[in-house]
């Protein structure tokens, strides 16, 4: 039997949490929860998530300077993120993806069904084999 996949959900909206958490456990995987960045972080470190899904703006360490740690860090660096936004907030492509590792940034609202169509792509695109060069 295949190791659940572990989920990272950080938000400081407890009824966005509570809708994704619930959507995530019933396709069988195994569901952290974080009010703030900070939370996130420590939530990461204990449980080593296969992703991490996070909300911008949020107490004491926002979701960007989460994704940043993440992407900085040795032992993370490669960790997927989404990153959750409110409308209006925009970055571009390469500062999501080179300078704070963001794979994908879903505006609110959003459905937990797209939410959970993001997460299962990303997961997918970081699962397949990298394939053999060969000169």
């Amino acid at each position: 039997m295949a190791k659940a996949k572990r989920i990272l959900l950080c938000d400081d909206e407890a009824h966005i949490l509570r809708a994704a958490e619930f959507k995530f456990k019933r396709a069988g995987y195994e569901v952290f929860c974080a009010f703030d960045g900070q939370e996130g972080w420590e939530q990461l470190l204990e449980h080593r998530p296969d992703i991490v899904v996070t909300d911008c703006q949020m107490p004491r360490l926002n979701g960007l300077q989460l994704a940043e740690r993440i992407h900085n860090t040795p032992e993370t660096k490669g960790l997927p993120v989404i990153m959750l936004s409110a409308k209006g907030f925009e970055l571009s492509q390469p500062d999501i993806h080179e300078t704070f590792g963001i794979m994908a940034l879903l505006p609110k609202p959003f459905s937990p069904r797209e939410l959970f169509q993001r997460v299962e792509a990303t997961l997918a695109r970081q699962e397949l084999p990298t394939p053999e060069i060969r000169l």
